[in-house]
């Protein structure tokens, strides 16, 4: 066996990069194909997207948030970092969570308070989602009201103004725009991975956070050069 298995390795070994990568991640098991393709209508044209799906509702989300920033730095220049809020979980206020998400970001004030707001919820306390005392969901759950004193706090926008914008009928399009891209990718849960809304990345197949980074830049490779043809 180990005499038939040396000019095997050694064979792979004198493969491109390329054709080990192709070699190593398969679809259907480590990504799947989104057919027909979705667009999160947030990348700055002409730039390949990989998306993070998201809620601040969901403690995975918040404990990746390192290795997310990781991710998000580490992209080259034709690669857009984007985020997509889920609502998928009612009974725990992913839909208004997405609501604010959506509201701060037509505001300004999204990016600049992303790691702050989940802090609140998840660290602090601050924000009431979660009891500290017992690490249950509070009843009632937070509202709308909630998220515009926390962002009328932390910002230069009023409280006000956060709700007139949050109740807009823009706002509801981009809330419905959202729901769509979730459920035409088959997100399954968050967070979730999506390249240029073709692969929809299987975290739990591929198994390490390292992992992960080699499938996107392999995702990534593949794109540039379907989109060169």
């Amino acid at each position: 066996m180990k005499i038939l298995l040396r000019p095997l390795l050694f064979c792979v070994l004198l493969l491109p990069l390329a054709a080990q990568a192709q070699w190593r991640w398969q679809e259907g098991k480590d990504y799947a194909l989104i057919s027909p393709a979705v667009s999160s209508g947030m990348a700055p044209a002409g730039k390949i997207e990989v998306t993070e799906v998201f809620s601040y509702g969901c403690p995975y989300c918040y404990q990746g948030l390192t290795a997310m920033s990781q991710l998000q730095k580490s992209l080259p220049p034709d690669v857009a970092f984007t985020l997509v809020h889920a609502s998928f979980v009612p009974s725990e206020g992913w839909p208004m969570f997405q609501r604010a998400w959506l509201t701060a970001r037509k505001l300004g004030i999204a990016e600049p308070n992303h790691e702050a707001f989940f802090d609140a919820i998840w660290k602090t306390g601050e924000f009431p989602l979660v009891d500290p005392t017992s690490g249950r969901l509070r009843q009632p759950l937070p509202t709308i009201e909630d998220a515009a004193a926390f962002y009328a706090k932390h910002s230069k926008v009023s409280a006000a103004d956060f709700l007139a914008t949050a109740r807009s009928a823009e706002i509801d399009a981009q809330v419905k725009a959202q729901d769509d891209y979730v459920k035409n990718a088959r997100v399954p849960g968050t967070p979730s991975l999506v390249v240029n809304g073709r692969y929809l990345v299987n975290s739990a197949a591929v198994g390490s956070w390292e992992g992960i980074q080699q499938l996107i830049a392999f995702l990534i490779a593949q794109e540039r050069t379907r989109l060169a043809k």
